[in-house]
């Protein structure tokens, strides 16, 4: 008996080695999509960071890379959108050349629509564009509490200013140009702000049109140069029917866009405290749709079990909009490095850990 299953071990052992392309064909056939969304490292993060994507990424078979730049870019077309510290064209051109290298596909994000503030600070676009607010009656506070009566999260732009395009489309064509990339990112979550009773444009619009306008426009945009949009599911998503909330899901009416958006658009639905079921709801509304964890190992690996399940029980039509897992990193590149490599070194004890998640949701996905 022991000698029977040292064979099969050894076979299976040589058989994985011999047909490495047979692997590869395999976990592409289980997950499709097994991706990281983290911020894109400073300029002087470059080197360690594109060591990073060849040491732990790739050999984890990780196959997208969603970057948020934001402002982190030395804008060409929008100077004055720069952050005083960004990243160069050439700082950029390394970064493609390793997920090349790695077969790794690229995905620059820009949040559009909202999160155009953080805390009590405004963000680059309005900062330079006031005129884009979609509530500049709403003061940002010297400190910032949540709840407050504002109601002040993030701001938005508003989706209807007959400029605000003009500006946030130099962006997305020149960050896609740059990444060289077939997608597009444009976050686009918890959305708080839109069709605002005080907007003199927007107010009295119905705010799933509204949205669903902007997620059409941006679409549509990026189809010319045959580029895909994608977006965060949360706005989609009626926050009181399926008590998901006012962060996973939305209150303020948003969700029937979902009926009303292109079906070409692909959905990041992210849920960090439960392993919800929603990605089912996209790929019947005909979504191609991937699971977002964020920092618990054990509904990360629950959400890897549910994607392959559902992948596994679908119907042929069905099957393939369920795409895959991407691993959410809510703290800058240089803090997940920091991370990783004090895990190695034994300094942080596994639980509620970014890279903890991440390290077991792709263990168990290269199971």
């Amino acid at each position: 008996m022991k000698k029977h299953c040292l064979l099969l071990t050894f076979t299976a052992f040589t058989f994985f080695f011999a047909h490495p392309a047979t692997a590869q064909s395999k976990i592409d056939s289980l997950l499709p999509l097994r991706g990281l969304c983290i911020a894109a490292p400073s300029p002087g993060g470059i080197e360690s960071f594109s060591t990073f994507i060849e040491e732990e990424l790739a050999p984890r078979k990780v196959n997208t890379l969603i970057l948020r730049i934001d402002f982190n870019y030395q804008f060409v077309s929008r100077p004055e959108l720069r952050d005083s510290i960004a990243l160069s064209a050439s700082d950029v051109k390394k970064l493609v050349a390793v997920c090349r290298k790695k077969n790794i596909r690229l995905i620059p994000q820009i949040n559009l629509l909202g999160h155009q503030s953080w805390a009590g600070r405004l963000n680059n676009l309005l900062k330079v564009y006031p005129q884009f607010d979609e509530t500049p009656y709403v003061i940002m506070p010297e400190k910032y509490e949540w709840p407050n009566e504002d109601g002040l999260y993030c701001k938005s732009y508003c989706p209807l200013h007959p400029d605000v395009h003009k500006v946030v489309f130099d962006l997305v064509n020149e960050i896609c140009d740059v990444f060289e990339s077939t997608a597009f990112h444009a976050g686009m979550d918890e959305v708080f702000y839109l069709g605002d009773d005080e907007c003199p444009r927007c107010q009295g619009f119905d705010k799933a049109e509204l949205f669903a306008l902007e997620v059409r426009t941006v679409r549509d945009h990026l189809a010319k140069d045959n580029r895909e949009l994608w977006i965060w599911g949360d706005r989609l998503l009626d926050g009181k029917t399926t008590g998901y909330g006012m962060w996973e899901a939305s209150y303020n009416d948003t969700w029937p866009a979902i009926d009303l958006i292109p079906k070409d658009v692909m959905i990041c639905d992210w849920h960090y405290e439960r392993a919800d079921k929603s990605a089912v709801y996209f790929a019947m509304k005909g979504f191609r749709v991937a699971t977002c964890s964020w920092r618990n190992p054990s509904i990360a690996v629950k959400q890897v079990n549910d994607m392959i399940n559902f992948r596994t029980n679908a119907t042929a039509v069905m099957k393939d909009r369920f795409q895959g897992m991407i691993q959410t990193v809510w703290s800058g590149a240089e803090n997940f490095l920091r991370e990783c490599n004090d895990h190695k070194e034994g300094k942080i004890t596994t639980g509620l850990s970014q890279w903890d998640c991440f390290q077991k949701m792709f263990e168990k996905i290269n199971e």
